[in-house]
């Protein structure tokens, strides 16, 4: 086994609690690929602002999207700084000790400069977006007409300095309190899939297709 991934830079290196960082790449891809929203931080007019907004990740970019009337993206265009992060909530640790209870999670922070993405390579990525959702729906759906490919816009920001930060172990309650009675442990939780709804507008006779019908969403 080789040496542990180090940190890209100082600024994603784990102080608090450093043993919980992960900073190799098919962690960190892993966490990011599992996630379907993301929070992305920038300052506009000298005031801060986090958007959650939905993501997707070609190689070493993390992609987002949204209207080309969109504040944060002409903002975000412009190169400016931006934070990116993904987290998953696993589960709920209940500790002896009331300052030890603790949450189960898998997170990850990644700093860089937002660009936008050219008009060539937008079509490309919104494609590979909506695929990830569900492989095949790009082309199953009516293609975009002109006015909405000049409607949308899509932002990217490489991952260079980005670290993962994962706590899945139970309560780190203290020696006398393990030789209490009090009991301790863990609740996983999980992202549930309910029954699919068809659009009540459908019209007779439209069966449902294969990327729908054998869509699932677990924890990855």
């Amino acid at each position: 086994m080789g040496e542990p991934a180090l940190p890209f830079s100082d600024r994603t290196r784990l102080r608090r609690y450093h043993w919980l960082g992960k900073y190799d790449r098919d962690t960190i891809n892993s966490i990011i690929d599992a996630g379907i929203i993301c929070q992305v931080g920038y300052v506009f007019n000298g005031e801060p602002y986090v958007t959650p907004t939905s993501h997707w990740r070609i190689d070493d970019y993390v992609y987002w999207h949204g209207s080309s009337a969109s504040r944060m993206l002409k903002t975000q265009q412009t190169g400016i700084p931006v934070c990116f992060t993904v987290t998953h909530l696993d589960g709920i640790v209940f500790a002896r000790a009331a300052m030890n209870h603790n949450v189960q999670f898998r997170s990850v922070m990644a700093f860089g400069n937002a660009e936008l993405v050219e008009e060539d390579k937008k079509r490309e990525a919104l494609a590979a977006f909506t695929d990830k959702l569900a492989p095949g729906l790009w082309d199953y759906a009516r293609p975009p007409s002109e006015q909405e490919w000049l409607a949308t816009k899509v932002i990217r920001m490489r991952l260079e300095d980005v670290s993962a930060k994962i706590n899945d172990v139970f309560a780190g309650d203290e020696e006398e309190d393990l030789a209490s009675d009090l009991w301790s442990g863990a609740v996983p939780l999980y992202v549930g899939q309910g029954e699919i709804i068809p659009d009540p507008r459908l019209a007779p006779g439209i069966e449902m297709p294969d990327f729908a019908r054998l869509f699932r969403y677990t924890r990855k």
